[in-house]
């Protein structure tokens, strides 16, 4: 929707407003435009899967581009009468019957109902390249990317606890893995063993960088100037909700499960502990899937339409409880 024509709404209070215009936040607009709702996304355009070629694991839209993704995502939801407004919310706080959202260029948004769909930034190691080819051939998560990056020689770089799980991982899908301890705790005799017996060599030393060639990924190179091959390189970021909203509203992120992240706390629906704010997607689950947080903004956006529907109950059986001890007055004055 064009700006002047979205300025012609302000004046309208929506019932809900979703802050993230992602997977979860489509989805969670889309069933609540679908029960009736008006409802506006606020989206700042910025999708953390952007540098990847495609979406995977996504019945019926394995391989679709994210971009086709979320653009189809947005006109289903308009087609039920939903808007999409691109802006970044900077902030939010709590009014009578709801909450009011700031946006970058000063618009204010009213809504009796909050979803926050932020997603997550992850956090990488500054070693040259690993940006670079972030998406591409360096990648994170097999269950998207091991397919596209099969039989192929992988590294696993550690920085963190987790490099032993994912080289393991990576393993299913080619026999070639190599792990560059760099900055990951030292094995104990356990890992060793399984990493021995499923035949990945573990290289010691610090990566200095990640060597590209004709547009792609060549090799690792170490500190002490070695270069070892590899076509792929997996890394396993720390993951951070991003939460500018949310501390507005003052909630503050937690430990993910694995004990490096940082997520939003909420219960199985979305349910945060501010009434009347849920989250969906990675904001609270970091490590989703994208078919996983549309789940996730479709059980929000259930229990969210749940919620308004018996604010609205009460409100009409107190109308229709006054409206009937009007009537009791009426009567009892026109009898004497």
């Amino acid at each position: 929707m064009m700006i002047d024509q979205w300025r012609d709404t302000l004046s309208e209070r929506f019932d809900v407003a979703v802050i993230g215009g992602g997977a979860a936040g489509l989805s969670a607009a889309l069933t609540l435009a679908r029960a009736r709702r008006r409802v506006i996304v606020i989206d700042a355009g910025s999708p953390r899967n952007a540098p990847a070629e495609g979406v995977h694991g996504f019945l019926t839209r394995d391989g679709i581009r994210p971009a086709e993704l979320l653009a189809l995502g947005r006109a289903e939801v308009e087609r039920y009468g939903g808007i999409v407004t691109h802006g970044r919310a900077t902030g939010a706080r709590r009014v009578e019957n709801g909450f009011e959202v700031t946006l970058d260029d000063g618009r204010v948004v009213g809504a009796r109902r909050l979803v926050v769909t932020t997603g997550l930034v992850d956090e990488l190691p500054e070693i040259p390249g690993v940006r670079e080819r972030w998406g591409r051939d360096v990648l994170h998560c097999p269950y998207c990317h091991g397919w596209e990056v099969r039989d192929q020689p992988i590294g696993v770089l550690g920085t963190n606890a987790w490099a032993v799980h994912q080289a393991l991982l990576f393993r299913q899908w080619s026999s070639d893995v190599v792990l560059f301890r760099h900055t990951a705790p030292e094995l104990t005799g356990k890992q060793a063993e399984e990493l021995t017996a499923r035949g990945i060599r573990v290289v010691e030393g610090i990566v200095d960088a990640l060597e590209i060639a004709d547009d792609r990924l060549a090799g690792v190179r170490l500190r002490d100037g070695t270069m070892v091959a590899r076509r792929a390189v997996t890394v396993a970021p720390r993951f951070v909700a991003r939460s500018e909203v949310l501390r507005s509203l003052g909630i503050e992120p937690t430990a993910g499960p694995r004990g490096i992240d940082a997520c939003i706390a909420a219960d199985a629906t979305g349910l945060t502990e501010v009434p009347g704010l849920w989250v969906a997607g990675n904001v609270t689950n970091v490590a989703a899937q994208v078919i996983t947080v549309a789940a996730g903004g479709t059980i929000a956006a259930a229990a969210v339409n749940a919620d308004l529907i018996a604010e609205e109950t009460r409100e009409a059986v107190d109308m229709y409880r006054a409206s009937g001890a009007r009537e009791l007055a009426h009567a009892s004055r026109r009898a004497s």
